[in-house]
This record gives C-alpha cells, structure tokens and sequence, in this order.
C-alpha cells in the first residue's frame, strides 16, 4: 500500500507545490508529542523506589561498615530525606514531560493554523483569478457573437440596415471600441449611418467617428474601451480593427473581403474556446487542490488523535471542512457555467463532444500491444539474425562500398529506434515512479503516447528496415545493378516519410503532428514561445547530430545518384557537403541557445537563461576548433581543441547535475543530492553521476582518432559511441523531468495564460 505522503507527491502540481499542506512537517510534529510521552526517566524512578525500600536494611548496615556509620543518627531519617528527594525529582519530571507535551500539542496546532490558513489564502486568490478570468472570456464570447452577427448580415443583401442594427441591440452595455474603415465601398453611406448610430446607441463606441464612410482622425476612445487585437499566433499582435474583421472592401461580385474577415473571425474563435478550455482545465487543478488538501488534514489529525488521545482534534476538523477552500461552491458553479457556454457555442449542443475537449479521458492500456510488440521483437530478431548470417557467408560486408551507402540508411532508423525505445523505458520509470510527464508536458492525456505504444513502434521501426536490408542483401549478392538495388532504400526512406506525413489517422497521428509542430517550433527558434516540451525535444536533437549527418548524405546519395554514377564520391568529396556537414552539426546547439534567448526575453530578462545560452555556445565553439583541428592537425589546433572541449564539458556537467538534476546543494539532508527525492535508494543517484560524468567524454575518441579497436572498423566505432550518447540522454532524461516533477525549475505554469482576441484599452485621462 502506497503511503498517503508518496501519493500526495505524486499528485501535487509543482507550481502550486508550496502552496500545498506541508504534511511531512506535520507528521513530524506528531512524532515529537509522541517521543515526549515515553519519559523512560520516570519509570526507571518507580523501579529504583521499590528496589531501594525491599533492599535498605542491608544497604544501611553495608554503609555502616564503610562509611563508619554512627549509631546515634537516625539512619530512619536520613532514608526518608532520601526518599522524599527522589519523589520531587520525581513529580518534577512528570511535570517537565506534562510540560512537554503540552508544548509539542501547542506547536502542533500553531503549524496547523499557519497550512490552514496558507491553503485558504492561495485558493481564494486562485478563485478569484478564475472568477475574473470568466468574465473577460464570456465578454470576450460576447462580442464574438456580435461580430458573427455583424458579418452574417454583411452576407445577407436583402437585409437593411434597421434589420442589422437590432441583430445587434443585443450588444453587451460596457464600452467597447471596434476601429474604423478607412473606406466602404459596399454599403451605403445612409445605412453605415444608422448602423453606427445604433451600435452607439446601444454603448459601443469607435475610436474614430464614421462619418462619409472614413474615420476621423483624433478620435479616443472612452475609458474602459475595448480593442479588436488579433494575434497571428506566433509573435506579435497585428493591428486589427473594424475595417479588417467586418468592412473589408470588397470588389464587384467577389467575396474575398467576406473571406477575410470569417478568417480572423474563426482566429478569435480559435482563441477563445482555447481560453474556455484552459480555464476550465485550471477550475480542475483548484478542486484537486482542494480535495488533496482536505484529506491531508483529515489524515494528519487522525493520527493526532490516535496519538494524544485527544478529542479536541475532532472539532478541528470540523473548522476545516467550513474554511472557504472547502465549503465555497465559486469553482464548482463557474466549472458548470463553463461546460454550458462550450457546449453552446463550441460544439452544437452536443455535450459528449464538449467533454471531449473539456475532460479528455485516458484509455487504458491494451494487451493487443503488448502482443505486437513481443510480434516485432521476435521479427527483429530473426530476421536480423538471417541478415547477419547471410552477410557473413556471402562476405558482403567486407566488399567495398556496401556499407558506405547502407550504413548511413541503417544508422538512420537504428538511432531514432533506439531513442524512441529509451523515450519508452522513461515513460515506464516516469509511471513508476509517479510522475505525471504528460501534466508537465502539457499532454493531451487522451491522445499521449504510452510506454507500450513507444516499444511498438521502436521495434516495428527495425522490423521493417531489417527487413529491407534483407532483401537489399540478397539482391546485392546475386550481382544486381547497384543502382536498381538501391531502390529498395529509397523505397524504406519513402514509406517511413509518408507514415509519419501521413494525414489520416492510423499509426499515431496525434503523436506525429505534435511532433512535426514541435520541430518546426525548435526550427523556427526564437520566433516561437518556448515550452517545456519544445526544448527538451531540442536537447534530444543535441545528441542526435549523427542522424542528422546521416541523413544530409542519405539525401545526397539518393539526388546524386539520378545525376551521376559517382554518388558516392560526389557527396564524401564536395564542398559544398562538406560545408552542409558543419552546418548541420552546428543546428541543434544553435536551436537551443535561440530557445535561451527567448525564453530570456519572455521571462523578464532572467539572467539563468543566458547563462544556458552561454553552455549551448561553448559546445559549438568546441565543435568549431574540432572541426579546425580535423582540417589542420597541428599540435596547436589539437591544444585549442583540447582546451575548448574540457570547458564545454565541464559547463555542461555543471548545468546537468546542478541545475537540470538539482544535485550538489551542500544544504541538502541528503549528501551531495537534493532534498526531495523519487527513488528510495540513494545509490542510484551517485551511480548515475558517475554514469553521466563517464559518458559525457565521449568527445575523446574525435581527437585521439581511434582507427581500430580490437579489429572492428572505425564506422563501428562511431556508431557505438553515438548509440552511447543517445543512452546517456535517455538516462538524462528521468533525472530532467524528476527535478521538474519536484521543484518546477523551468518556472512554468500549472494554467497557461492564453492571449484573447479582444484586448481592453488603456484611458487616456
């Protein structure tokens, strides 16, 4: 049975983690009160009593004997001293230890006070947030209601303008300002008149008056005004008023102008049921908050009571269950009032697919995988073994140029089987261990790839290549032209680009789109807002820079061979590859220090996302005087190289176990660690240190060029130590994420703040 402190852990959202009941605390508070009713003292005092009243004739005479006891003192006399001294010591220890007690209950309840009161606070200011938060989106829903109004009677010629005025007296009464036209060439300048005089009539004001169908200039909106501010989506809002949404010129007999402003339409609508979900999902965290907090208060004082013996504990309680984050209905009754607005306007009445959207149900695990994935296991193994069988007889392997060109395609799948395999053994720790990666990963829990799911498709992966590799074998073994045979490859890189391009929903689609939208956003650094899972998938590109290579002359390979018979030495030998290869090893560390750079702009100029930067920059200029040292081997090179790269490493181990581990606080209870920790054996922790430290100096091999190690080919050689690396950032990864789970260090938010469409104005006085 899991113990209710390890399951509250479990459950508790890192950035509210503070806010929380500190039931640990508590529980040694009751651990004291029961130590200070053992007093071992007192009892030891009763038995010395008794002993020394059965025992005292003989211990007077042995006194007598050796000391020269008089026989005119009143040994009777002195004994009752004695014994009249040892009974006020006595009730002086009971009363320290009644003193005692007393001080631990009294402490006990003062800390009790100081949650109870902490947990009340912060779920009043989060309801109260929430609370505001629903109003600005149903005044935010409110005006998107009165803008579909006003572009469906744009559409609607037949309509007049008293018709499109009263479509919209429905209008909320607080002031809003929708921008001007700068021109109209559609309707009418009467009828714009009496629209605007009725859109006035009925609070909404402009920031500049219409009059003739343009704006004058100089107009200010009143206090408390609303703006249309429509954001792209990506960097900053765009200018986005009236003209655009709804008077869009429209040419003769065309619909683009309509098109237009349905578009920005559909943009803010976007946005807005985005905000309803967020909230919503938010208004969840708080009842969990509440319910976790509730039953730790109930636990903690039924051990107090179980241990004091007190009754006092059960009228505690009852305050507790009346304080305000237990007995107020705000979050309940705004959670309702959110399903119904959704299910009105976001799914046609139809609440099962509201809740869809709203509550996304996890499915269970299937046994189905598990079968498939024992399936490719066993197809991986045999073919691979027939692969290597027949490879070895027909002596392929040691023909030149076959592995040259099939090394590259079969390191491809072997790296990214490998990463999506160790991607699952962290899943399955995550699980284990209880942390919850997808709340941190802001996953969607309904589509978010299980551990089962990550086997099947690693093994399903080297199932399909080994595969083709065989049939490549064979074919290359019975003479066939090389330039037929390498067909089959191609056809392997086709099929396996589609499967993940491929928009109908079979084999993962949701993982594979959330995929491609997370590389474009690592691609497209800084220009997009960085989140948790875009720069952890960055730090996978990092020590997946092999594949990338592999891939550039994949792709090389396979373009050149429609050009020239010489592919091979065309793609080794240009400069232009060459230039790519450096390029492309420079990328992911480029990506990520763009990433620090944002994240250094977004988050008020935080100096610690600089200092990150500062170690993505050391490893390219490692990477740079390696490259140098490579071209010009001089023992010069070789120092800056050396030099270079013990910096980087040094600056990397440091960030990896300081700041992405939290290890090395020298205030920690546990030696050289952290104070919170996931896995009971400690071990575990310093072996992975000296694990992570070993693999981190893998670096050595570029510079000391191992040609051969115990007869296996330099290829080998690389392949093993780039496998090496992706193990490392898999083993990395738990470590990440553990930190994350405890203490939050990437500082992101439990509710995500979404921009609205609809932006209130600043008064000018």
């Amino acid at each position: 049975m899991v113990k209710f402190s390890k399951e509250l852990e479990a459950q508790l959202i890192p950035e509210w983690k503070d806010a929380f009941v500190d039931y640990r605390q508590l529980k040694k508070n009751i651990k004291k009160i029961k130590l200070s009713q053992r007093s071992p003292t007192a009892d030891q005092k009763l038995h010395n009593r008794f002993g020394f009243f059965v025992f005292h004739p003989f211990q007077v005479l042995k006194r007598s004997l050796i000391d020269g006891f008089s026989p005119s003192s009143s040994s009777s006399d002195k004994w009752v001293d004695k014994n009249q001294g040892d009974e006020e010591d006595l009730h002086g220890e009971d009363l320290v230890q009644l003193f005692s007690e007393e001080d631990e209950v009294k402490a006990f309840y003062a800390k009790l006070d100081e949650e109870l009161h902490k947990v009340n606070n912060f779920y009043k200011t989060k309801e109260g947030e929430f609370i505001e938060r629903g109003d600005a989106l149903n005044k935010q829903l409110q005006i998107l209601q009165d803008l579909k109004q006003v572009l469906h009677a744009r559409r609607r010629k037949s309509r007049t303008p008293l018709d499109v005025s009263r479509s919209l007296s429905r209008s909320d009464s607080s002031v809003r300002s929708i921008g001007t036209a700068s021109d109209i060439s559609e309707c009418d300048e009467t009828a714009m008149d009496e629209v605007v005089a009725a859109l006035e009539r009925n609070g909404v004001n402009f920031v500049g008056s219409m009059k003739n169908g343009k704006a004058k200039k100089g107009g200010k909106p009143r206090s408390g005004a609303m703006r249309i501010d429509l954001s792209t989506g990506v960097t900053t809002a765009t200018s986005m008023i009236w003209e655009d949404l709804v008077n869009s010129p429209r040419k003769e007999g065309s619909g683009s102008g309509d098109h237009l402003g349905r578009k920005k339409i559909q943009c803010a609508e976007k946005l807005i049921r985005g905000a309803f979900v967020e909230l919503y999902r938010g208004l969840g965290l708080l009842r969990t908050y509440s319910s976790l907090n509730m039953l730790a208060f109930t636990k903690i004082l039924k051990k107090f009571k179980k241990v004091s013996n007190r009754q006092d504990s059960g009228n505690y309680l009852k305050a507790v269950k009346r304080s305000h984050f237990v007995s107020s209905d705000k979050v309940v009754k705004l959670g309702d009032e959110v399903e119904s607005i959704f299910t009105k306007h976001f799914a046609n009445n139809d609440r099962k697919r509201a809740m869809k959207f709203l509550r996304p149900q996890q499915p269970k695990d299937s046994h189905v995988i598990t079968f498939l994935v024992g399936v490719c296991t066993g197809c991986f193994v045999s073919l691979f073994t027939v692969y290597a069988i027949l490879g070895h007889f027909s002596g392929i392997f040691s023909a030149s140029g076959y592995m040259e060109t099939v090394g590259h395609v079969f390191s491809i799948f072997a790296y990214i089987s490998l990463a999506v395999f160790l991607y699952g053994c962290d899943l399955f720790a995550w699980k284990s261990t209880r942390i919850n990666n997808n709340f941190i990963f802001e996953f969607n829990p309904n589509t978010a790839l299980k551990h089962r799911s990550a086997f099947l498709i690693s093994t399903f992966i080297m199932s399909i290549v080994v595969a083709f590799m065989v049939i490549h074998l064979v074919l290359t073994s019975s003479n066939f032209p090389q330039g037929r045979v390498d067909v089959i490859l191609q056809v392997l890189v086709l099929l396996f680009a589609f499967l993940l391009f491929c928009p109908f929903n079979v084999f993962y689609r949701s993982t594979r789109f959330c995929f491609l939208r997370v590389i474009r956003n690592i691609v497209l650094s800084p220009f997009y807002k960085v989140y948790m899972v875009d720069f952890f998938m960055a730090d996978q590109l990092t020590s997946l820079i092999p594949l990338l290579r592999h891939m550039e002359f994949t792709a090389c390979y396979f373009t050149a061979a429609g050009l020239t018979a010489h592919s091979y030495e065309t793609c080794t030998s240009s400069q232009v590859y060459k230039r790519w290869a450096y390029i492309i090893s420079f990328l992911p560390y480029w990506w990520r220090a763009a990433q620090c750079f944002r994240r250094y702009w977004d988050e008020n100029f935080d100096a610690n996302h600089l200092a990150n930067a500062g170690k993505y920059s050391s490893a390219m200029l490692a990477g740079a005087a390696r490259i140098l040292y490579a071209a010009h081997p001089t023992p010069m090179w070789l120092g800056v190289a050396i030099i270079t790269s013990i910096f980087a490493t040094i600056y990397q181990l440091y960030w990896d176990f300081v700041k992405d581990w939290g290890f090395f606080n020298p205030k920690s209870k546990n030696r050289w660690l952290r104070d919170d920790l996931v896995l009971k054996n400690k071990n575990i922790y310093y072996v992975s240190i000296a694990i992570n430290f070993v693999l981190r100096l893998a670096w050595v091999e570029t510079l000391l060029h191992f040609k051969k190690i115990g007869g296996v080919e330099h290829r080998l050689v690389e392949f093993f130590l780039a496998s090496i690396e992706i193990i490392r950032r898999g083993h990395w990864n738990f470590y990440r994420l553990e930190n994350e789970h405890l203490n939050n260090v990437g500082k992101f938010r439990a509710v995500k703040t979404v921009p609205l469409p609809f932006k209130e104005m600043e008064s000018d006085g």
